[in-house]
């Protein structure tokens, strides 16, 4: 039996900290060319998590926040964020499966954020053509940061001003 507890979550974000790209997969599958990959990600704010689909292979995938905040996006194939999601356990919101093809992303919003991920197997980088061709490239530094800080921004608008107990906390 293989066991998720906080020890666990703990020390693959002590590692995640440590890593240049700051994140860490910890996998639970033995073989990258097991038939479903289900791994650890634990992820610090600042990863770049370039915006991308699992379209060739075509893949759906599907994660589990299972401690700390993420955002999640959606967008169209300009590059546009058709839509906005705060992943928080804390605020009863889990998890979210992306269809095959879809263009997303994430934002890392709380230090210490781990998600559990699944997906169908086996492992296979991404082709140049599953990255999205209107983000910045992990090695164009200050363009990412840029993008990172406009996330972040698209973040605050999409948050409603009502502050009635009807008010949703992020858009779908």
């Amino acid at each position: 039996m293989k066991i998720i507890n906080e020890t666990l979550l703990d020390e693959t974000t002590g590692r995640a900290k440590q890593s240049p790209r700051l994140r860490m997969n910890y996998n639970f599958h033995e073989r990258l060319d097991d038939p479903v990959n289900r791994l650890l990600n634990a992820l610090e704010p600042g990863t770049y998590l370039r915006p991308h689909r699992h379209q060739n292979p075509a893949k759906d995938e599907i994660f589990l926040l299972l401690r700390g905040q993420v955002a999640v996006f959606l967008f169209d194939n300009e590059g546009k964020i058709t839509a906005t999601q705060i992943l928080d356990p804390k605020a009863g919101v889990y998890g979210a499966e992306i269809k095959a093809g879809t263009w997303h992303g994430l934002l890392v919003l709380e230090s210490g954020s781990v998600i559990y991920e699944i997906k169908e197997g086996p492992f296979a980088p991404l082709a140049p053509d599953n990255f999205a061709p209107w983000s910045p490239a992990p090695e164009e530094t200050e363009e990412v940061r840029s993008y990172l800080e406009m996330l972040k921004t698209a973040i605050i608008c999409a948050i409603p001003t009502d502050s009635s107990p009807e008010a949703e906390p992020a858009i779908g």
